[in-house]
């Protein structure tokens, strides 16, 4: 048979189509009768493992639809949004979004004139007359190239006439005393990486465009001084962290590129509302995980992964909650598979959410935990007993998907309703996974780390940029105004929340 890929004759591809079908057909009945005798010669329910291999197959087959298909998303729409959407379609829809205001940039008049071989008048020939007060305006957003300067400080000295005094000037402040790069450079350079992703071979090609002839071991000494200057800001850091009731936990992997070696090492992340604290660690196992969250003693919320439910138990002083979303994902994972159960539970935690969502935003903190609380009693709790009743009356085959989502529900079930009780506990681990989106960025562009040194040198940017940017404070604006303090007082940290107002 010739190639499927070299076929173009669409009446031979619906030939080819149908001979597959049938030869699929074949093996699969094929393949049940084998799994059944083999069920048999091992004293097994031939139905049971016919049964569980026919929903490995449907999985299986609903994985390779979802790969042609492109990854699912799991936002739901609203029964009512697909008629919103056609009627809307319907109506013409307007071109572009129209000139988007520029409140932070600054602003600078260009005027424009006639030259004077263009001052005659078309129709008579006489000479062109200014209009005063006239113009014809209109907006232009453009860019001004960055560029390097080498700049001579000249420090002038003063000496009194009786010759028992001489005194110079002071300079610029300087990150390394005697360095030769400004501390306005180093912020650049970490700014560009940590925060923007730029890998420092890439900003060495960058800044030879621009004339200067640099290489990528001054880059990284600049970050690396600067970074020595901040760690006491990000001791301070862990600490404000710390202090919350609720703490966001989630990890993800970190490259160590030691030489011809490299492992993936574990960022640990500990985050708030108003804060996001990282250690990168060797490992991802039970001593990491101590190390990571040494201290802690409130609520801490995570995913189903069992190191923590380890150190729980270990009695290091916290508590557990668990995040309904990571259950959720379980379901919608398999939906294709089991339509109309998973289709049910999925409904049923988005009844969860939608009593979340009616306590408002904009009331006071202490009142709205008051209505929460009472929400959540009232309405939360019998949406936990209808989800606990269905995920026992369930029968499936002890292998299935569908077995193997529920029962991680039901093993991480008590952090699952720990929100019933405290008000303050969320139902998912979001904000943590969004706190880590900016390293897994930094990951995919410069790939890692190369030495140790360097992981920790990465967790302290990561932890004071991610924690400024949570906060609404501008990061570069945050970095310059905390290593200057450092270079001031050494030893003393800034946190982003003291620049708020």
């Amino acid at each position: 048979m010739r190639p499927i890929e070299d076929i173009n004759d669409l009446g031979q591809l619906k030939q080819v189509a149908v001979l597959l079908d049938q030869e699929n057909a074949r093996l699969h009945t094929r393949l049940l009768k084998l799994t059944a005798e083999l069920a048999r010669l091992r004293g097994e329910d031939a139905q049971e493992a016919v049964q569980l291999e026919l929903e490995k197959l449907q999985v299986e087959l609903a994985k390779l639809q979802r790969r042609g298909l492109g990854n699912p998303s799991e936002r739901r729409g609203k029964p009512d949004e697909g008629a919103e959407d056609k009627a809307s379609n319907d109506a013409p829809q307007p071109k572009g979004h129209g000139p988007r205001a520029q409140p932070k940039l600054p602003l600078r008049d260009e005027l424009h004139e006639l030259s004077e071989d263009a001052r005659t008048c078309p129709a008579c020939d006489k000479q062109l007359q200014e209009w005063p007060g006239q113009f014809e305006e209109s907006e232009e957003v453009t860019v001004v190239q960055r560029r390097f300067e080498l700049v001579t400080h000249r420090r002038k000295k003063y000496r009194c006439r009786c010759n028992a005094a001489v005194v110079t000037a002071p300079g610029p402040v300087k990150l390394i005393p005697g360095g030769r790069y400004s501390l306005e450079f180093a912020l650049q350079i970490a700014i560009d990486k940590y925060l923007d992703h730029m890998p420092l071979e890439r900003q060495v090609r960058a800044m030879q465009r621009h004339g200067l002839i640099i290489d990528s071991q001054t880059l990284w000494d600049q970050i690396l001084a600067l970074a020595d200057k901040l760690k006491p800001s990000l001791l301070a850091l862990r600490q404000h962290v710390f202090r919350h009731p609720l703490v966001h936990a989630d990890e993800t992997w970190w490259r160590l590129m030691n030489g011809d070696k490299p492992k993936n090492w574990w960022s640990w992340c500990a985050s708030t509302k108003d804060a996001a604290y990282y250690q990168i660690l060797e490992t991802r196992s039970n001593e990491s995980a101590i190390r990571a969250f040494a201290g802690y003693s409130g609520t801490l919320l995570v995913d189903g992964y069992a190191v923590y439910k380890s150190l729980a138990k270990a009695g290091v002083g916290f508590t557990l909650a668990h995040c309904w979303v990571h259950a959720r994902r379980h379901f919608v994972e398999i939906e294709e598979s089991y339509p109309v159960k998973c289709k049910e539970i999925i409904g049923l935690i988005g009844e969860l959410y939608a009593v979340e969502r009616m306590a408002p935003g904009s009331m006071p903190e202490a009142e709205a935990l008051d209505l929460l609380r009472e929400l959540r009693s009232e309405r939360s709790r019998p949406i936990i007993d209808h989800i606990r009743t269905w995920a026992y009356e369930q029968r499936c085959t002890p292998a299935s998907e569908l077995r193997k989502a529920i029962d991680y529900m039901l093993r991480i079930w008590s952090g699952l309703t720990r929100f019933l009780d405290d008000p303050r506990i969320p139902l998912d681990n979001n904000p943590a996974e969004r706190a880590l989106r900016g390293q897994v960025l930094g990951r995919k562009n410069h790939y890692g780390s190369r030495s140790i040194q360097g992981t920790e040198v990465a967790a302290l940017f990561y932890s004071l940029l991610e924690t400024a940017k949570l906060c609404g404070v501008d990061p570069a604006f945050y970095l310059k105004t905390a290593a200057l303090k450092a270079i001031g007082s050494p030893e003393s940290a800034l946190l982003p929340h003291d620049l708020l107002d």
